[in-house]
C-alpha cells in the first residue's frame, strides 16, 4: 500500500513537472515565434525580428540607439504600398511610423504646414479644407503617410507642380548616429536631394514642413482620344493652357483596342470660383464599388476587359462640366483596386518616356506585349515635370508616366515568368531614353538600373559614408546596392 502511494506520489510529481515543462515552453515559443512580414505586394514575405510602432520622438531616438547598440538593422515603415521590400530587412527591426502622426504647425496665411512623418494627406486634407487650401503634391489616393510619399519622391496628376521635393521647405531627420538634425536647401543641404526618394535609408524622417497651395474649383473635360494624336494635345491644349490645373489619361488594355485607345481627363479652372464653398465638402469617390466589380470581371477574360473599357468610356467621357474642388480631385479611392487572392496578388509597373517618344514608344510596347502572357489591367497616364534635385530622379526631362496594374500569380514560376515578361518592357522603355519607378518589386537587373539611374552608385557611395556601419537596411538597397 505505502508502495502504490509513493508510486503515485512520484508520478503525480512528474506529470506536474512536464505538465509545467510543456507550460513554459509554450510561452516561450509563443513569445519568441517568428515574425513575418511583407508589403502590399505580397511577393515578399520576410521573418524579421520585432515591429515597433512608435508614437513619440523620445522613443524613435531610444529604438535607433537601442539597435546601434544590439547591432541591429532598422527598417521604416508607413502604409507599405512600396512592393519591393523597401520597408523590411531580414531579421531586422521594423518602425511602424503610422501612429507618429500629429499636426505639429499649420500657418494657413502662410500656406505652410508642419507635419510628423507618420501623417496622412487625409489627415492634412481635413485641417486645411476649411481654409479653402490644398496640397500641392500627393498620389492619385491619399491614404499614404508623408514620411513614405517622401521617400518615394512621389509624383500626382498636377501639372503645374513637379514631385513631391519640389513642394518641401524642410525636414528633421533622425540619423544613424541617433542624432536629430534639420535638413533643408541651406541646412545639411547634401542630404535634401539624398533623403528625398531615399527609400528611408539615410535616417528616420520625424517631421516635414511643406508648402500649400489655394483649393480652387475646376470644371471636368473628358474626351476620347488616338495615342498618337496626344502629345500634341497635352503640348498644345493641355500644358499652354494656363487653366488646366491637373489631367491624366487612360490607356485602353482591352484587346480590341489594345494600347491605341484613349481618353482624357483635364481639370479646368471654373470661371466662377465663388462657387467653391458649394462643392468643398471632402467626399469619397462613389463609383468605386462597379469599378470593382468590372475590374475583377476583366482578371479573367479578354471579354471582361473589353466590356470594362466600354464602361469607363461611357462612365467618364463626355463629362463636361461637372465641377469638382482640388482636394476632392485628389482623393481618389483606392477601395475599388483592393484585390485578395491566395495565389495571385497584383502589382505596378511605373514607365517614364520623353513627350515626343510617348506615340513610339507605344507602338514598341504593344508589339512586344502581343507576343507575352502579361494580364494587363489598367494604364494611366500622368505627366511629370523634370527633375534635377533628387539623387535618384525618375524624370531626366518633362515626361509622361504610365503606370500599369498587373495581375500575376505568387508561385516562383509565376514571378520569374512576369520578371523576364518585366524586363524586356524596361528594355523598351530605356530603347526610348526612359526610365522606371524604384517603389516596385525588383525585377529591374542590376544594368537596367545603372541606365535608369546613372547616378545610384553616387546615391549608395553616399548612403554608405553617412551611415558607416549600415543601421538602416531594405531588401531594395540589399538587391542594388552591390
Amino acid at each position: 500500500m505505502n508502495l502504490r502511494r509513493v508510486i503515485l506520489k512520484k508520478s503525480i510529481v512528474i506529470v506536474s513537472t512536464l505538465y509545467g515543462i510543456g507550460l513554459i515552453l509554450s510561452l516561450w515559443l509563443y513569445n519568441h515565434k517568428p515574425i513575418f512580414i511583407e508589403d502590399v505586394g505580397q511577393l515578399l514575405p520576410t521573418k524579421v525580428k520585432e515591429i515597433h510602432s512608435a508614437t513619440s520622438e523620445a522613443e524613435l531616438q531610444s529604438l535607433v540607439k537601442e539597435s546601434i547598440n544590439n547591432n541591429e538593422k532598422i527598417s521604416v515603415a508607413g502604409m507599405q504600398h512600396s512592393q519591393g521590400g523597401q520597408t523590411y530587412y531580414p531579421n531586422g527591426v521594423v518602425i511602424d511610423m503610422k501612429k507618429y502622426n500629429k499636426i505639429l504647425d499649420y500657418n494657413p496665411h502662410e500656406k505652410m504646414i508642419t507635419v510628423q512623418s507618420g501623417t496622412t494627406w487625409e489627415d492634412i486634407q481635413q485641417k486645411i479644407n476649411p481654409d479653402h487650401l490644398a496640397i500641392r503634391v500627393m498620389q492619385s489616393q491619399n491614404i499614404f503617410t508623408v514620411g513614405g510619399s517622401i521617400s518615394v519622391n512621389a509624383h500626382g496628376r498636377d501639372i503645374r507642380y513637379g514631385s513631391l521635393i519640389d513642394t518641401v521647405e524642410s525636414f528633421r531627420l533622425l540619423t544613424p548616429q541617433g542624432d536629430i538634425i534639420n535638413v533643408s536647401r541651406t541646412e545639411n543641404s547634401n542630404l535634401f536631394p539624398l533623403v528625398i526618394g531615399g527609400y528611408g535609408l539615410f535616417g528616420i524622417i520625424l517631421d516635414v514642413t511643406m508648402h500649400l497651395t489655394d483649393d480652387e474649383l475646376y470644371q471636368i473635360r473628358s474626351r476620347s482620344i488616338d495615342y498618337q494624336d496626344y502629345p500634341d494635345y497635352f503640348i498644345h491644349d493641355v500644358k499652354n493652357n494656363e487653366n488646366i490645373r491637373m489631367h491624366i489619361a487612360r490607356l485602353s488594355v482591352a484587346p480590341d483596342s489594345f494600347l491605341r485607345d484613349m481618353y482624357v481627363t483635364d481639370y479646368e479652372l471654373a470661371e466662377n470660383q465663388n462657387n467653391l464653398a458649394n462643392y468643398s465638402e471632402l467626399k469619397r469617390d462613389t463609383l468605386a464599388a462597379p469599378q470593382k466589380f468590372m475590374l475583377g470581371l476583366s482578371r479573367y477574360s479578354d471579354w471582361g476587359k473589353n466590356l470594362l473599357w466600354d464602361m469607363q468610356n461611357k462612365l467618364y467621357v463626355g463629362q463636361d462640366g461637372n465641377y469638382i474642388t482640388r482636394n476632392n480631385a485628389m482623393r481618389g479611392d483606392s477601395k475599388f483596386m483592393e484585390y485578395d487572392n491566395p495565389s495571385k496578388t497584383e502589382i505596378l509597373q511605373e514607365y517614364f518616356v520623353p513627350i515626343d517618344e510617348f506615340s513610339m514608344y507605344l507602338d514598341d510596347l504593344r508589339s512586344m506585349l502581343e507576343k507575352e502572357e502579361l494580364n494587363l489591367l489598367n494604364i494611366t497616364v500622368r505627366y511629370v515635370n523634370e527633375d534635377n534635385e533628387a539623387v535618384l530622379s525618375y524624370a531626366k526631362e518633362d515626361m509622361f508616366a504610365l503606370v500599369l496594374l498587373i495581375n500575376q500569380g505568387k508561385s516562383k514560376k509565376e514571378i520569374e515568368k512576369t520578371k523576364k515578361v518585366i524586363q524586356k518592357m524596361i528594355d523598351v522603355t530605356l530603347q526610348h531614353d526612359g526610365s522606371y519607378y524604384l517603389p516596385y518589386y525588383s525585377y529591374p537587373t542590376q544594368a537596367q538600373m545603372d541606365e535608369a539611374y546613372p547616378k545610384n552608385k553616387e546615391f549608395f557611395e553616399q548612403k554608405k559614408q553617412f551611415d558607416t556601419n549600415e543601421l538602416f537596411m531594405n531588401l531594395f538597397y540589399k538587391e542594388y546596392s552591390q
